[in-house]
């Protein structure tokens, strides 16, 4: 009898049916046995702050100031941050899970067995496990797309809202090798590099209608809830980007990761300590195209309306640190650098991130591309100082598993993850 992957694979199109047949069937029965949510009450009082109920102090103000109480910076536990796609959001996210679980706040996760609010469809209050009248949430930070009216119904009136965007150049390419296994259109493109062939001319390419198009356009402008298709120079960009800068307190930036981290900082009263962070997520280098002049000035022209997104908060970036001060800046700069550079040395064996392949622990692996291993994680330290094993371990954890650790069930993708193995017979 024929091993698996000695058969043709006309004969495991059968197979192949019948577990994603299967893997539809349990979705819709979990989504069906979930819709008693969607018809709660369309909007849920939400208190000016639930740091009063965990006995802490709390600004009344929605300002973008650091909150203070008798010149003591309190920090605040109110906290949105709209995790956008390729932007070192999960490094960020690990920064904020362990905030959160260390002042035992409280997360609002998804219903939906994995990582996301039902994402790409845009946020409803009713997406979120075990909301109801009477609930308080403190933080939400999952993979959404924006939809400011409903995230208000879940969070307190003085939530600190945060996001994070990276140079749409870069951003798309590393979204089109990221997310190329989930993108249909992708496979019609000849030739070994398909991205330099897209940028060539992406109108011969790219359809609205395609499955999972909107990850190759536009997609930061996209997980803000927008409309990837417009002009850039239509108004409605213009108004959208003039809301957003009204919405969020703080825009970081990919590039500039490290001064984003000491502006919210200022912002949310924060100590140096909370700033500390691993590089999570990575792509090994061989995995990145190196873009051209001419494929860099051809992919911010077909993400023009992410360029002007990009280009806007770029500007208002450099006011905040200018009103930070650049002296205060470079000092708080120098002393975060030290001290990440002590806990690459306290708590990364070989002090340097590795192939998926190399490494020792599961609860280490990082979440993998479909059919690729390009994603580096690291290993923990041998015979760490026992003052530093928790927090080490925390700092490498990836983003999956630090959810798992977090309480969510991620039944949803553990049984995709199954599905792809069975899928690769």
């Amino acid at each position: 009898m024929l091993q698996n992957q000695q058969r043709p694979w006309w004969q495991l199109v059968p197979s192949r049916l019948t577990v994603a047949g299967l893997f539809i069937s349990v979705t819709l029965l979990y989504c069906l046995s979930t819709l008693h949510n969607s018809f709660g009450p369309t909007g849920l009082p939400v208190p000016q702050s639930h740091a009063l109920l965990l006995g802490q102090h709390s600004n009344q103000s929605t300002t973008n100031g650091s909150q203070k109480d008798n010149n003591v910076c309190v920090p605040k536990v109110d906290i949105m941050f709209l995790k956008t796609h390729k932007t070192a959001s999960s490094t960020f996210l690990n920064v904020l899970y362990r905030f959160g679980q260390k002042r035992k706040l409280k997360f609002a996760f998804p219903i939906s067995g994995d990582y996301s609010f039902l994402y790409p469809s845009h946020f409803q209050h009713t997406y979120v496990q075990g909301l109801r009248s009477g609930t308080f949430f403190n933080i939400m930070c999952n993979h959404m797309r924006f939809n400011a009216p409903e995230v208000a119904k879940v969070l307190p009136r003085d939530t600190t809202y945060i996001t994070i965007l990276r140079d749409p150049a870069q951003l798309f390419e590393s979204a089109f090798h990221y997310f190329a296994n989930i993108v249909p259109l992708t496979k019609r493109i000849p030739g070994e590099d398909k991205m330099a062939e897209f940028l060539r001319d992406p109108t011969i390419y790219f359809s609205l209608d395609e499955f999972n198009s909107f990850f190759l356009k536009n997609l930061l402008f996209f997980d803000f809830g927008q409309d990837n298709t417009l002009d850039a120079d239509d108004p409605r960009v213009e108004e959208s980007i003039r809301l957003i800068d009204e919405r969020f307190h703080l825009v970081m930036l990919t590039e500039h990761f490290e001064e984003s981290l000491i502006l919210l900082k200022d912002i949310l009263c924060w100590e140096m300590s909370d700033l500390l962070f691993f590089k999570l997520n990575s792509r090994k280098e061989t995995t990145v195209s190196k873009l051209t002049p001419d494929q860099r000035a051809k992919a911010l022209q077909w993400n023009s309306i992410d360029w002007e997104l990009y280009k806007h908060f770029n500007l208002t970036f450099w006011k905040k640190v200018d009103a930070y001060g650049r002296e205060r800046m470079a000092k708080d700069l120098a002393e975060l650098r030290m001290r990440n550079a002590e806990m690459v040395r306290i708590c990364i064996e070989g002090s340097h991130s590795v192939e998926a392949g190399r490494i020792h622990e599961e609860a280490m692996q990082p979440w993998q591309p479909d059919r690729e291993k390009s994603i580096m994680g690291y290993n923990l330290n041998k015979n760490i100082d026992i003052a530093y094993q928790v927090l080490c371990r925390k700092m490498l954890t990836p983003e999956i598993q630090y959810l798992t650790d977090l309480g969510v069930n991620m039944w949803l993708l553990k049984l995709w993850g199954q599905v792809k193995n069975i899928c690769n017979w």
